[in-house]
């Protein structure tokens, strides 16, 4: 099933499962509970994250390919941080370069699994019991204030509009999330391709690891890294800049697009 939350013509924020462009098929009851899909066809005027994240939990450096582009060793346990959830937005919505932080904006494509189950202290074989679904990401990122201002992420990772999620949130039990390709395309051309069997800490993996460090409650929203390609990574370095379109696709879970904007 593809999840999504919308804006009616009325301007509601309405739950639905999508049927088709502009159409879907409205949704009662908790996402993270009991719901069950209607016959109300409702018009969708436009789409916004598929989830309001309780929780923004990332993971750096999880592909293989992207340490090695980064001049860094493969880490020895999942690297954690958070963003803070005001910064989701939804697809089509604009990245916005943030004044205090303009020049080196950079982009992630990366997989997003939404926690459906209280998820504490679980094996690797029980994890993705708890998962309700995956959709693609962008974890944006000032690399200035990550790498030489701040030296800590939250801050680089959390401006408002750099945490884009959708289009959709799909709830197929039969995905493998560790046979995914992820793919980032910047202006139409394609700066980031790989698959998440280049991980180096599985989904399964990620979940327990995190689990026993604390709880993960329904709603919790988990990044699960980026692959080689981002921004900093080329050479020359090439950052987001007003004008751009960037472009977010995972296999099986649709295309995240969004316009980047400067901050007026």
């Amino acid at each position: 099933m593809r999840i999504v939350r919308f804006e009616d013509s009325g301007g509601r924020t309405v739950l639905g499962q999508w049927v088709e462009e502009g159409k879907a098929r409205r949704i009662e009851g908790d996402l993270f509970g009991e719901f069950h899909v209607t016959d109300d066809v409702v018009p969708v005027q436009r789409l916004l994250a598929p989830v309001q994240p309780v929780n923004l939990l990332a993971i750096g450096m999880n592909y293989r390919l992207h340490a090695v582009e980064s001049g860094k060793e493969a880490p020895g346990h999942p690297l954690v941080f958070a963003k803070v959830t005001t910064c989701v937005i939804g697809p089509d919505m604009p990245i916005v370069l943030p004044a205090e932080a303009p020049d080196e904006v950079d982009y992630e494509a990366e997989l997003a699994v939404v926690i459906g189950q209280t998820a504490r202290r679980v094996s690797e074989a029980d994890a993705l019991r708890h998962v309700l679904g995956y959709m693609c990401a962008n974890d944006v990122s000032a690399r200035d204030c990550q790498t030489r201002i701040d030296l800590q992420w939250t801050r680089a990772k959390s401006f408002d509009t750099f945490g884009p999620l959708g289009p959709w949130l799909v709830t197929d039990p039969g995905i493998d999330p560790g046979t995914l390709e992820v793919r980032a395309s910047l202006n139409g051309r394609v700066v980031q391709d790989a698959n998440t069997c280049d991980m180096i800490f599985s989904v399964p993996t990620l979940i327990s690891y995190l689990s026993h460090q604390f709880t993960l409650v329904p709603g919790t929203v988990l990044l699960t890294g980026t692959p080689s390609g981002v921004g900093m990574g080329q050479n020359p370095p090439r950052y987001l800049r007003d004008g751009d379109e960037i472009i977010v696709e995972v296999e099986g879970l649709g295309t995240l697009r969004n316009p980047v904007r400067r901050e007026e």
